[in-house]
């Protein structure tokens, strides 16, 4: 139903329409450009304090094609900006493309080795893939090392007009990866290239990066089940220690990867400056403990039945008996046991056919066999023919020849109508039914240039289903499908697979029984598979099987696969494991299908066996970038200043479906940047990787979600969400036999994250992740070995970004990255378990600020809180506010009461109330209240109006009166003085407020004594010369009463005068000056002064009015006359002496 679903959608809007950021699975922390295509990243360099990520794009398309090199760039590595294309594609003067613009790298030429540097500058220098078109005059399917370069930091560039510098007449030699060795071998430039198909990094040096020097090859080594791309090599200190350093040589590989499909391997060991010596490749591995049910070394079958298709050479697909290893025109086969296998490879991929064994009985727990070749898995309930479903056919276009597609009713427009008998076609497709079908390709002058529709006459919908065959190319914007018109408007659409080959789809109609319908073929589309293949409609009742195109391994119990197995297109068998304990007892055969003409149309099996233990599969035993499907073409950035470690980065896509992931306008996002070190384990050093630093300064840890020793019993809600979050999870699976969370949720999808107890693994599970079905290769589980910790916990840190998982373990030993398609609006984070309880000990959800598309203002403090009112209370006041209009752009977490004349906050509170305590009684108070986010703290409230403690008072206070005592203290007006009030008698106040020139510059606390007397002192210092005028208020319950007023004169403030001496009394160039101030007003710093100049200065500890010195030495002073002075200086201001001259006579 599920295909039924997809296929009855109505065409969508145009994704053009929607901003970017707002569509569907756009990533808001990953980079991924504005449109059109990406993969590899190239040229990864940080220059100028900034990173340049460059990356193979196709500039007008979102498929693979145009090869060009797409340009942005970053400060820290989060927030990318889009530049213009750094360099494009290479075009002959009649605009064909001659050169594509293939992997590479980017250094900074420090020493203008390459002399393209000008002015002294540094040129930074490309060194990438040519790779010649067939349009090119001279090296026409080559690929061969050349240069651009830059004189203005990366921005644009100049291709070198020699290019290529090195060129092997290879057409699978690319990929160059360059960096500058300075070591015991002697310092130049080394290029780590690969040979792709030959599975070999090459090694070459240069001086000047134009003139290049073989080294040495490395490889065949650990995985070679697929192609060698995009090497790297680099050194790195084990654990820190910049004595004990190892090198590392990554090697990506399409397909062989461990999850399948794309990855990255890497190998450690030693660079001597021309060899790389690896010292973690692995060894040939046992053949597992089992029984052998065939081992195919015979010569025969071995009682399997055979059935080859008639009428091929070599009775392909599987022979006569089984051959010793490789075929005429097959690459090498690798990773087989004894003298024969199963190779599907005779007469090459096309001939198709089964192969079955005798039946058995289960008895033991697994049945492990080695599989390689092609990978088409098997699809449930497909067929291995291509007969259509029951019903009415209503077009078949087996029309007489002579008889054009117009004469039969059809109405045909554009390119399909310059040549009417082009249609219906004869040529063009593959597994149509009969003669004739409708091939756009075929159906006009243009090829795949064609553009027009074809509309059929109208028929009858009188059964539930639409059936028909379809291949050709493949567009989701609408420009290329076959659409069903009903009175008019289009209700279902169904586009090609990208294949000649055509399948069965059907359209659910049963919504519009009876009604009237017509065909209509849209092609807008141009260029590549820019056309559809259209074959025998069919109106019945059932729905049509897809033809499944497969060549798998399967297990055969009561007629039912119930296990099945693919290659990983190589020509590399490697172990795959059934578990079968749930068919104990019973009858199986194992069949073997090869039903695919095509590349990669043919299957490999060997030494088919059971046991009581499941065979690790040898790719498991080499180190892996990333466990995931989704961590490709992974290289370094080359000049990062820390030399311990390293920021890689990789392309999130798989080439296995990378061309059909359902995004629009854009295709394909990098992976967020990671630091990677060595780490010493019991297997030798072994990489670590952590997402940069640079991430935490997007963590929201202000509104993060925490839960705690949360049980875990089947599906379980933790109430938590989010879709841009990191999630910190330790779980403890207990007695379950699996538990984990799911992501991305919406109560019937999502994505499974945990930890199986059994096989001590953790995995991400995205069979059910949403969008799984727009290829078969993608719904998918991956997974790897973890161990628990001694508490029986393991901890997972998790990245989510709308539509990507990016998983760490084991303290970055493991990762996991995988690409997911959530259905609209999933976001739930939920927790389940299977087979038993288990305990979430923590799990936090942090939100992660947006740093691409949707980047949000800047953080504020928030504004200031309003309606601000108190009331009093026994002992204090209630105070409550109405919360700022804005809050920043942050949530408020803290709001702080101030009292008028108090610095520091009175209290703190989450809500808008507080309470203020432990003011006396008939202590008159205003408050003002402020808002915090994590910006910081914002402005202040207006003050409250004025409230007062009840203190039993029957009157406003009586009358105080002010005094000082400045010159009585020291003899000296000299701005350090009390202010004092005296109440004599009368009635009490609680408060005490003195005003300075009006300003309050202090609050006194008064205890309430009835009608005693009452005193307060203020203390006053560091006034400069002036009046000050004060004046107090006396508060208490009932009212306020003003003091007496008070002014007090400074003119003292300054320091007195000092006195500058010195002893040279010989004249020679060495003496000591002396500064006395004898009494007086005392200073706290000094300065000595020749000229305008200062020569010595210092503290000073005053004890006015006492007496003060301060000493210089002098020495190596020139001959001649010396003019000095000594400044003295406080808070009020400062004096200077008379000048002292000394004269140096010798």
């Amino acid at each position: 139903m599920a295909l039924i679903t997809t296929l009855g959608m109505a065409a969508p809007a145009a994704s053009a329409e929607v901003p970017p950021g707002d569509e569907a699975y756009r990533p808001l922390v990953h980079f991924s450009p504005e449109k059109n295509w990406m993969n590899d990243p190239n040229g990864l360099v940080y220059a100028d304090g900034l990173y340049h990520l460059y990356f193979q794009h196709n500039p007008s398309g979102t498929r693979w094609g145009n090869m060009s090199w797409g340009h942005a760039t970053s400060s820290d590595l989060l927030t990318w900006t889009e530049q213009p294309i750094a360099i494009p594609q290479t075009f002959n003067e009649q605009g064909q493309a001659i050169e594509s613009i293939f992997s590479g790298s980017v250094v900074i030429d420090e020493n203008n080795t390459s002399g393209f540097g000008e002015g002294g500058e540094a040129p930074l220098v490309a060194i990438y893939t040519s790779a010649y078109e067939a349009a090119h005059p001279t090296l026409a399917g080559r690929q061969a090392q050349s240069l651009a370069y830059s004189l203005d930091g990366g921005y644009t560039w100049e291709k070198y007009a020699n290019n290529p510098v090195l060129d092997r007449a290879s057409a699978n030699f690319r990929d160059p990866k360059v960096f500058w060795y300075d070591g015991p071998a002697g310092q130049y430039w080394v290029m780590a290239a690969v040979e792709a198909t030959d599975h070999k990094v090459v090694l070459y040096k240069s001086s000047n990066l134009r003139d290049w020097e073989h080294l040495s090859d490395f490889g065949p080594a650990n995985s070679t089940s697929g192609i060698w791309e995009c090497p790297d090599l680099f050194e790195l200190p084990v654990d820190g220690d910049p004595n004990n350093t190892k090198w590392v040589m990554v090697v990506n590989l399409n397909p062989g990867a461990v999850a399948g499909g794309s990855g990255g391997q890497y190998f450690v060991g030693e660079f001597d400056g021309t060899t790389f010596t690896s010292e973690s490749t692995e060894g040939a591995q046992a053949l597992p403990e089992g029984d052998v049910l065939a081992g195919f070394d015979g010569g025969t079958f071995e009682g399997w039945t055979v059935s080859n298709e008639p009428g091929n050479w070599l009775n392909g697909p599987w022979g006569l008996q089984p051959p010793a290893g490789t075929l005429p025109g097959q690459n090498t086969v690798t990773g087989f046991v004894g003298a024969g296998l199963v190779n599907g490879f005779y007469d090459g991929d096309w001939p198709i056919g089964t192969l079955e064994s005798p039946a058995f009985t289960v008895s033991d727990d697994y049945v492990n066999l080695l599989v390689g070749g092609g990978r088409h898995p098997h699809v449930a309930g497909s067929q291995l023919t291509n007969d259509p479903p029951a019903g009415t056919t209503i077009f078949d276009f087996e029309l007489p020849d002579g008889q054009t597609l117009a004469d039969s009713g059809w109405q045909i427009t554009g390119d399909f109508a310059t040549d009417p008998a082009r249609n219906p076609s004869t040529n063009g497709g593959e597994q149509y039914l009969g003669a004739k079908r409708l091939n756009t390709w075929e159906g006009g002058p243009r090829g795949d240039d064609n553009v027009g529709e074809l509309l059929s006459p109208e028929f009858t919908l009188d059964g539930d289903y639409v059936s028909f065959l379809i291949g050709g190319g493949k567009r989701t914007d609408g420009t290329l499908q076959a659409e069903l018109v009903v009175d008019g408007a289009v209700v279902r659409t169904k586009t090609g697979p990208e294949s000649g080959a055509l399948n069965w789809a059907s359209w659910d109609v049963s919504e519009f029984a009876g009604e009237q319908a017509q065909i209509r073929i849209r092609d807008e589309a141009t260029g590549g598979w820019g056309h559809l293949t259209f074959d025998h409609v069919v109106v019945g009742d059932v729905e049509s099987k897809l033809r499944s195109d497969e060549t798998s391994v399967n297990l055969v119990v009561d007629g039912e696969i119930v296990r099945s197995a693919t290659g990983s297109d190589s020509e590399h068998l490697d172990w795959t494991s059934w578990d079968v304990r749930e068919f104990a007892g019973k009858q199986a055969t194992v069949r073997v299908v090869d039903n695919n003409r095509g590349g990669w149309g043919h299957i490999l099996i060997d030494q088919v066996m059971t046991s009581d233990a499941a065979a690790p599969t040898r790719l498991e035993s080499y180190d892996w970038l990333d466990w995931g499907r989704d961590y490709y073409a992974t290289v370094s950035y080359f000049g990062t200043p820390d030399s311990t470690t390293r920021i890689m980065q990789g392309w999130m896509n798989n080439w296995d479906y990378a061309n059909d992931i359902p995004t629009s306008p854009w295709r394909s996002s990098m992976t967020l940047p990671r630091e990677v070190s060595l780490t010493e384990t019991p297997e030798g050093p072994r990489l670590t990787q952590k997402v940069v630093s640079q991430i935490d300064e997007q963590l929201r840890t202000d509104v993060a979600q925490t839960r705690s020793d949360v049980a875990v019993t089947g599906d379980t809600g933790l109430d938590l969400s989010g879709e841009v979050v990191k999630i910190d999870l330790t779980l403890q699976p207990g007695d379950a036999d699996r538990a984990g969370i799911v992501v991305f949720g919406d109560g019937e999808t999502g994505t499974r994250i945990g930890y199986d107890a059994n096989t001590e693994r953790v995995f991400v599970d995205r069979r059910d992740s949403g969008n799984v079905g727009f290829h078969p290769a993608f719904a998918s589980v991956e997974d790897a070995p973890v161990a628990l910790d001694e508490d029986g916990t393991v901890t997972l840190e998790l990245y989510l970004d709308r539509a990507s998982v990016e998983l760490f373990a084991a303290d970055g030993r493991v990762t996991i990255t995988d690409q997911v398609f959530p259905n609209a609006g999933a976001d739930d984070i939920t927790a389940w378990s299977e087979g038993g309880s288990a305990m979430i000990q923590a799990i936090t959800v942090t939100p992660i600020t947006p740093t691409m598309w949707k980047v949000p203002a800047p953080l504020e403090v928030p504004g200031a809180p309003t309606e601000v009112t108190a009331t009093a209370t026994a002992d204090g006041a209630t105070v409550a506010w109405t919360a700022p209009a804005e809050d920043g752009g942050a949530p408020v977490s803290e709001y702080r009461v101030y009292r008028e004349g108090v610095e520091a906050p009175v209290a703190t509170a989450s809500t808008t109330s507080a309470a203020v305590t432990g003011l006396a009684p008939g202590t008159s108070a205003r408050f003002a209240v402020s808002a915090v986010n994590s910006a910081g703290e914002g402005p202040k409230s207006e003050w409250s109006a004025a409230v007062v403690v009840p203190d039993g008072a029957a009157f406003a206070p009586a009358k105080g009166v002010l005094s000082h005592d400045n010159g009585w203290d020291t003899g000296l007006a000299d701005g350090d003085y009390n202010v004092t009030m005296n109440l004599w008698w009368g009635q009490n106040a609680t408060e005490f407020r003195l005003f300075e020139n009006g300003v309050l510059v202090a609050a006194v606390p008064l205890p309430y004594g009835g009608f005693s007397a009452q005193r307060a002192s203020v203390p006053v210092s560091g006034k400069p010369n002036g009046t000050y005028v004060y004046t107090g208020e006396l508060v208490n319950s009932k009212g306020v009463t003003a003091t007496t007023s008070l002014k007090v004169k400074v003119s003292d403030a300054a320091p007195a005068k000092p006195v500058l001496s010195h002893d040279n009394h010989d004249g020679d160039r060495t003496f000591t000056l002396t500064a006395n101030l004898w009494w007086g007003t005392n200073a706290t710093s000094y300065r000595f002064l020749e000229g305008d100049a200062v020569i010595g200065e210092g503290v000073l500890t005053a004890n006015t009015p006492g007496p003060q010195s301060a000493l210089l030495d002098v020495v190596g002073a020139t001959k001649g006359k010396h003019v000095y002075r000594v400044e003295f200086a406080n808070a009020a201001g400062s004096t200077v002496s008379a000048p002292v001259t000394v004269t140096v006579r010798r």
